[in-house]
């Protein structure tokens, strides 16, 4: 191959890499969601008093996930998470055990995702995206620490 053209062609590449990287991310969840506290569910532990998520791009294809939460007694928690959508574990840093996360991108309106604390899987949450791009549900079942079935539906809202 002639080198202008390998040239070109290392352009090409390098220009369509960040794309081609970000596309592991659901683009339709990226940016800051509120929990509509009214329209959620939960079963058997409290809601929380609000829950703001915010999803953004990280190098290499992946998202971070920022959460700050006011728990049902005033509780303020914040944690982030980086994943890749690729279904393997990522720490939850700010969580008060040890908890991992492995998500796995279904189609661009879903995703689902793992938790396990201190090493043990307690809950699946599986989140779809509205056609509007404006709401999305999460639905989460599993057991809670003290082995407690869960089934919480959360609504949440773009900011």
């Amino acid at each position: 191959m002639p080198s202008h053209l390998r040239i070109a062609a290392l352009g090409v590449m390098l220009v369509a890499y960040p794309l081609v990287a970000s596309a592991q991310v659901p683009q339709s969840y990226l940016g800051t969601w509120t929990m509509d506290i009214a329209k959620s569910k939960s079963d058997p532990d409290p809601l929380p008093k609000s829950n703001v998520v915010r999803w953004e791009v990280v190098p290499g294809g992946g998202a971070r996930n920022v959460g700050d939460v006011v728990d049902a007694v005033g509780k303020v928690t914040h944690n982030e998470l980086v994943t890749m959508f690729d279904g393997k574990e990522a720490e939850l840093k700010g969580a008060a055990v040890p908890t991992t996360r492995a998500y796995r991108r279904i189609d661009d309106r879903t995703y689902e995702y793992v938790q396990r604390v201190n090493g043990k899987v307690t809950t699946t949450t599986r989140s779809t995206m509205a056609a509007d791009n404006k709401t999305r549900t999460l639905v989460t079942t599993g057991v809670n620490a003290a082995g407690k079935p869960v089934n919480t539906m959360s609504v949440w809202v773009r900011k």
